[in-house]
């Protein structure tokens, strides 16, 4: 019986780096894309693009056809992220930087590319910072990457108030913001919350040309409104009649809380204190304490 062979390796470096040379080089390339808004051309290979990936080859197909094939227009994905992509299908290590991983990350999802995926995650769970967070809470939400998202919840939790002055909050979606809200352990005060997401619904109200009220309905249940004092409530009752934000029956229920001194006085009113909630006289009268 004949003995199997023994697989011997050679050096992955070299080989890796012969690969690399390879990545947008229009030697031997037989597919060109078209690559983002910008329309950049990118060169390629296309039987490495799809034995490496189920995506493209499903997109080059088998057949290239007589003549010179045309271009494949992507336009979604930016080309330094495409680039990163094809850098990791060629030589199976990717360079990645912090401005441009969640794009990276993004086209990882879409492509089915789960290794590559995977390393994005831990390279954005390593450099997430408060300018960072709320973009990768948008790409974390969009695509049902749970651990990511945690992971921004904490960030958000024990950077509260930097990450709600950052132009990323202000960018997310009612779908990334519901969670926020909904914590617990914020490490902010309800009225400063408040202030946040009315200026976060201003910026959607423009930007969807859409009443402002009508763009926040999605998120404002959650403000605990019976936590402000008397006096920031009939400020913010004031406000809320010449900038429409917050359902009239929210505030009522708000004001049933203080006029009966009970925390689970109206149902559906959240009383519950955050991390970050400052003390208010009021306060003791409630039943649902913070955990």
């Amino acid at each position: 019986m004949e003995n199997p062979g023994l697989v011997v390796h050679g050096q992955a470096a070299s080989f890796s780096t012969a690969l690399r040379s390879l990545v947008n080089n229009p030697r031997y390339s037989d597919v060109c894309f078209v690559v983002g808004q910008e329309r950049q051309e990118v060169f390629a290979h296309r039987c490495l693009l799809a034995c490496r990936c189920n995506f493209f080859q499903r997109l080059l197909g088998t057949e290239t056809g007589p003549g010179v094939p045309s271009p494949v227009v992507l336009s979604t994905v930016p080309t330094e992220a495409f680039l990163a992509v094809l850098e990791f299908l060629y030589a199976n290590s990717v360079t990645l930087h912090r401005y441009s991983v969640l794009e990276v990350l993004t086209a990882a999802v879409e492509y089915g590319l789960e290794e590559l995926r995977e390393l994005c995650l831990e390279f954005v769970m390593k450099v997430l910072d408060v300018e960072l967070v709320c973009e990768a809470l948008q790409v974390a939400v969009t695509f049902g990457l749970g651990p990511l998202q945690e992971r921004c919840i904490a960030f958000i939790e024990a950077h509260s108030q930097e990450v709600l002055q950052t132009r990323g909050f202000l960018e997310l979606s009612a779908t990334a913001l519901l969670p926020v809200l909904r914590s617990d352990k914020l490490c902010v005060d309800e009225a400063e919350l408040v202030k946040a997401a009315r200026n976060w619904a201003r910026v959607g109200a423009a930007v969807l040309e859409r009443p402002v009220a009508e763009v926040a309905a999605p998120v404002v249940r959650e403000l605990r409104l019976a936590l402000l004092a008397p006096a920031e409530l009939s400020a913010l009752e004031e406000q809320n009649r010449q900038e429409p934000l917050i359902p009239v029956e929210q505030i009522v229920e708000a004001w049933k809380c203080h006029a009966l001194r009970r925390g689970d006085a109206a149902p559906g009113a959240p009383c519950r204190r955050r991390r970050g909630t400052l003390p208010r006289d009021h306060h003791r009268f409630l039943d649902l304490r913070f955990k």
